[in-house]
């Protein structure tokens, strides 16, 4: 299997001799999207909007490392979501992860109901959980990362991420049940 092809590289390339619309061109593809993973983590619109400038100023400091061994896009969203941990860590904030093995069955109970939800109302339970969960669960159910990478991300145990995703999963059900129900009748 060869290397992987970039469908933007030609903007890449003209990228890394300095060529500035070209970055623009690539800030234009990729600002959106990065700062949705921005503001999941930060859970602040003007944190996010920083952390994606810092975000893309590292990532143009660093283009010349970019082998395209992965997409542009993946190379980013790392870098992306490495500024995020690193800017909560400077915050010196307890992420409230814990060390335990209680795991909650991964499975709805029998009595409980589909709800009609809406992306807004799910946001806007991301936004009600602790820090650390909140991370935990935007990274494994909306970044695609497993729990070992997780673990590795953060420096933590791959069971302190499982129970924090569950425990966060739980809340958000909780949250969108309530609104629910505050709406239905």
């Amino acid at each position: 299997m060869g290397t992987p092809t970039d469908i933007h590289q030609k903007l890449i390339e003209a990228s890394k001799k300095g060529d500035n619309r070209a970055r623009r061109q690539l800030y234009e593809l990729y600002a959106r999207a990065m700062f949705n993973i921005c503001y999941r983590m930060m859970n602040n619109r003007e944190d996010a909007e920083d952390i994606l400038q810092e975000a893309f100023v590292q990532a143009f400091a660093k283009l010349e490392s970019f082998r395209y061994e992965s997409t542009f896009g993946a190379w980013l969203k790392r870098i992306v979501i490495n500024t995020c941990i690193n800017a909560i860590n400077k915050r010196k904030v307890d992420l409230l992860l814990t060390e335990d093995m209680y795991y909650y069955k991964d499975v709805m109970d029998e009595d409980e109901e589909e709800l009609p939800l809406t992306v807004q109302d799910i946001q806007k339970a991301l936004e009600q959980l602790p820090e650390g969960g909140r991370i935990v669960f935007s990274l494994y159910l909306l970044e695609g990362y497993d729990h070992l990478e997780i673990a590795e991300i953060l420096g933590i145990t791959e069971s302190t991420s499982k129970s924090q995703f569950m425990r966060a999963k739980r809340k958000v059900c909780e949250i969108l049940k309530e609104k629910y129900y505050e709406t239905s009748y």
